[in-house]
């Protein structure tokens, strides 16, 4: 099996620094506490789950862990709603999906296809974000054992604010020809962003923040967020230890793709987070698998960390489902079913590090199907 520290890595639960946190050091492990206040209502034996399997390869990595859960007798039921972002008309599938997302508080979804054209619907992955006010997403980026990629040794943290920002959605045409779009930046979503990574930090046993901005640019908006930040550092976790720096974005970027091992926690705005996740996710092997999740105070959405349909694979049985089955075991320790997700987590870092059955986006030709019979098989 596969050790606590890389299992934590990805997986440590977030649902009490979404809250106030105790300041405590703690090593790395499983979880966090579980807050029980939190969590949702558990009815049969068996807690309540809204799933929303997504555009693209959504259905057949959601299938996947549908059959993972249902091999190990997971006690988690599903509420599925079948949305996309594709099709005209579905605002009301959607309404449907937030109303189970609010009864139920945790979710696990797939990546909604956003149009790009102007008459299509805004964002409907931002739109659950914003509605249900889940601020903080939550990228782990780490190498994975038997993997090797360019970089060794990466492990770093992405904390992202989910609400505002240029994501606030609110643009529009001044004149013909001339588009205003506003980045919206709040003292009060900065320093709880702020806290949610230092709480982050301290329960993960992790040594240092970044806050990435662009304050020498945009100096009052990327100002706030970074003088907001480095408050939050000095006077609420001055007495923790961790050491706190900034960086600006565009060397950010670089540093990523040179130097990716000199960070811990990474903390910053909307885009800036996207941005990093994708190069984040690219180091360690790509999007498929990345998990994530997003937390606010009542709400948890898990979801792959980097974000993409995949409609070039839809339907051929290629996808790797890695990224969502990591994801549900982040899931799963939120709830406190420890065991289970040591289980799955473990089973799934193991078939990767065995190399023997490989999606082609780790250099195999295993299908979707495969690896999830190879899971089971482990897991049994």
């Amino acid at each position: 099996m596969i050790s606590a520290p890389l299992r934590s890595s990805v997986g440590s639960a977030l649902r009490s620094a979404a809250a106030s946190s105790k300041r405590a050091t703690v090593s790395r492990s499983m979880a966090t506490l579980v807050d029980e206040k939190r969590l949702p209502a558990k009815f049969g034996g068996k807690y309540t789950v809204t799933l929303v399997p997504g555009d693209g390869i959504g259905k057949e990595v959601a299938d996947s862990v549908k059959e993972i859960f249902e091999a190990l007798k997971v006690p988690v039921q599903w509420e599925q709603y079948d949305v996309s972002g594709e099709t005209v008309g579905g605002d009301d599938l959607f309404q449907q999906a937030m109303e189970s997302l609010k009864r139920n508080k945790v979710g696990l979804k797939g990546i909604l296809y956003t149009p790009i054209d102007q008459t299509g619907h805004n964002s409907w992955n931002v739109a659950m974000r914003q509605q249900l006010d889940i601020y903080a997403s939550v990228v782990v980026c780490k190498s994975l054992p038997g993997f090797p990629t360019r970089h060794d040794n990466v492990d770093f943290a992405i904390i992202r604010e989910n609400t505002e920002g240029e994501y606030s959605g609110l643009e529009h045409q001044s004149y013909p020809g001339v588009v205003e779009s506003l980045k919206v930046s709040t003292r009060a979503k900065a320093e709880r962003i702020a806290r949610f990574a230092f709480d982050f930090a301290v329960k993960n046993n992790r040594k240092k923040v970044t806050c990435v901005h662009k304050a020498n640019i945009m100096k009052l908006g990327d100002g706030l967020f970074l003088n907001t930040c480095r408050r939050v550092a000095e006077q609420e976790y001055g007495h923790t230890g961790i050491k706190f720096e900034a960086m600006i974005v565009d060397n950010t970027a670089m540093q990523l793709v040179s130097r990716p091992q000199q960070f811990d926690v990474m903390v910053m705005p909307n885009l800036y987070g996207t941005i990093c996740a994708n190069i984040g996710s690219a180091l360690v092997g790509g999007p498929g698998i990345t998990p994530g999740c997003n937390f606010g105070r009542e709400y948890a959405l898990f979801e792959p960390g980097c974000r993409h349909v995949g409609k070039d694979i839809m339907g051929t049985n290629k996808a790797n489902p890695t990224a969502l089955i990591l994801s549900s075991t982040m899931m799963l320790r939120h709830l406190g079913l420890e065991s289970q997700a040591n289980l799955i987590a473990g089973a799934t870092y193991d078939l990767v590090k065995e190399g023997k059955i490989r999606t082609a986006d780790l250099g195999g030709s295993a299908t979707t199907t495969d690896f999830t019979k190879g899971l089971i098989q482990r897991l049994l």
